[in-house]
């Protein structure tokens, strides 16, 4: 019962950590500055902001480094109408809670979010412990319970590229940088520091603030279309210092995600039940 109960609480950490996988750090962008001819930055951004909410769809890469705790990547598609939902397979690669993870046979998951719960297919080893069910169901009211009582859903809605958008139009300091040519598309790049204080979105605010966040940093990468291409995210937490980084293409890629077989399912909320874990 104890190693169940480790397994479930290292799962209940690995489902916020999760949640905000929308990154990617494959490399530098190739250069092509022009400072003097980018567009303002402000009008600039809504225009993006409305056309990346437009597409509703796109393919994500992802990493996320998260202090020494955990280090993961992420490749997957997402769709943001009426709702998140998506596929991502997620790769756990450093840190502390990967070698947790390591040791109980993941190393690799595929999370699907559709408009009910998130789910993760945890692998033969989780399945040895839940009477052979692969898949743990996170409903989003549950979720609530996790990270010191942000609301995750929030957080899972807040990887869609419209969101990074909207971040950085909160930022006292946004300028263009220039023209740059990133992943094969030019692109205008775009920074500046948000204050949460400042965040204009209660729900985003309220989840930044319950991690210890006070400020942000965020580098956009907008192309021709004004679809955003990349985004850099750096943020200190109490749990250390948090880098994303995201890679967006194929805006409008069919996404279809079906829900896990039930029989295979095994809900969260009641394992923890079960082996008298508090998630809070």
């Amino acid at each position: 019962m104890k190693r169940t109960t480790v397994w479930l609480t290292t799962a209940a950490a690995l489902a916020g950590l999760a949640a905000c996988t929308s990154s990617d750090s494959s490399g530098s962008p190739e250069q092509d500055r022009r400072t003097a001819s980018a567009p303002a930055p402000l009008p600039a951004l809504r225009t993006a902001e409305r056309s990346t909410e437009r597409a509703e769809t796109a393919r994500v890469r992802s990493s996320t480094v998260m202090g020494t705790q955990l280090s993961l990547t992420a490749d997957g598609v997402l769709a943001w109408h009426d709702g998140l939902s998506g596929a991502l397979t997620i790769d756990y690669t450093g840190g502390t809670a990967a070698e947790t993870m390591r040791g109980l046979g993941v190393t690799s998951m595929e999370a699907r979010y559709l408009s009910d719960a998130y789910y993760a297919r945890m692998g033969d080893t989780f399945a040895a412990k839940t009477g052979g069910k692969h898949w743990l169901r996170y409903a989003y009211d549950d979720l609530k319970s996790l990270g010191g009582g942000a609301d995750l859903a929030d957080q899972m809605r807040s990887t869609t590229p419209g969101q990074s958008v909207r971040l950085l139009l909160d930022s006292a300091d946004v300028r263009a940088l220039g023209r740059e040519t990133v992943d094969g598309r030019a692109t205008t790049h775009y920074s500046g520091t948000v204050e949460v204080g400042d965040v204009t979105d209660t729900g985003l605010r309220q989840r930044l603030q319950d991690a210890g966040v006070t400020a942000e940093s965020l580098d956009i990468w907008i192309d021709q279309k004004n679809l955003l291409v990349k985004k850099v995210e750096k943020t200190s937490t109490t749990n250390g210092r948090v880098t994303q980084t995201a890679h967006y293409s194929d805006y409008g890629v069919k996404v279809a995600v079906r829900k896990p077989p039930a029989a295979d399912t095994a809900d969260f909320k009641t394992l923890l039940s079960q082996s008298g874990t508090n998630p809070s």
